[in-house]
């Protein structure tokens, strides 16, 4: 019997890169079910997707609001019910043999809890997130006083995205992979447990990732499983929201994984760092969209 995956797609005011995504994850043979979960669109893109229900591989879930990425994942996760699945986002396009990759190297390794593909932006460039460190709150200080460059000379000064290093020619372990794009055992999903449904909009996927490697369960980046990833369809109409939940979630995610590492003074300064960085980004944003 071939191994095979059952993929949740959350969608929100995609348009036709949802059909686009469809197509493409109905294209493999690898795929037993896709389920949509639309989380209150108000634009026309479930309009275009085949013919969903019974005798179809697409299931359609409508939300009457949109409940956030992580809690629309776990009410597509409640359906699901292969060995794998695949958390895949409407604007990303997995090449040919992505999807059955992702799954080989899981079946390769029975020790690992996810596996990622490599990303690509439209242009045909790594996307930045595919493959990643942890971003604790040293390496984002790190990254903001620009002292990555130095990283050669002094090794604690190593930035956590890792998509400037050479490309691996096998599938190697890392912290983090992209929630844009990940393939879960679901057996390790039972012991690991849902997404943290306090997170509304990113930093999900870190969490998630922390939890399972904390769980025994390593992530594998897989570089020969490419996906074209559009990045940023669903949230483009509201950048400033956005920006606001992504803020949220790293202060979320420091809270919950650093608090006991840091300092009391200094996870204040980090956490203030943050909202200070938000104030400076929304503004850029409001005065980007009145232009």
């Amino acid at each position: 019997m071939v191994p095979s995956c059952d993929v949740i797609v959350v969608n929100y005011n995609a348009g036709g890169f949802l059909r686009d995504t469809i197509d493409a994850v109905l294209a493999s043979c690898a795929v037993a079910r896709v389920v949509v979960v639309d989380n209150g669109s108000t634009d026309d893109s479930l309009a275009g997707l085949p013919r969903s229900g019974p005798g179809s591989r697409l299931d359609v879930i409508r939300n009457a609001v949109n409940l956030g990425f992580a809690t629309a994942c776990n009410v597509g996760l409640g359906h699901a019910s292969a060995d794998f699945v695949l958390l895949l986002n409407p604007d990303c396009r997995p090449m040919p043999g992505a999807i059955e990759r992702l799954i080989a190297v899981l079946i390769e390794h029975p020790d690992a809890g996810m596996s990622g593909p490599l990303l690509l932006n439209p242009d045909g460039s790594e996307q930045a997130g595919g493959r990643r460190a942890v971003p604790t709150p040293w390496r984002s200080l790190v990254r903001t006083l620009g002292l990555a460059r130095f990283s050669r000379v002094v090794p604690a000064f190593t930035d956590y995205g890792l998509h400037r290093e050479p490309l691996p020619a096998q599938p190697i372990a890392v912290e983090a992979i992209s929630g844009a794009c990940m393939m879960v055992r679901r057996d390790a999903l039972r012991r690991v447990g849902l997404m943290d449904e306090r997170y509304f909009l990113h930093c999900e996927d870190l969490d998630w990732c922390m939890r399972f490697r904390r769980g025994g369960f390593p992530i594998l980046f897989t570089p020969e499983a490419r996906v074209v990833h559009q990045k940023g369809v669903s949230s483009r109409s509201r950048p400033i929201a956005t920006e606001w939940h992504k803020h949220r979630g790293m202060v979320l995610f420091y809270r919950k994984f650093f608090r006991e590492t840091y300092p009391a003074p200094l996870m204040a300064l980090v956490l203030a760092g943050i909202w200070l960085r938000f104030a400076v980004v929304a503004a850029v944003r409001a005065v980007t969209r009145g232009r």
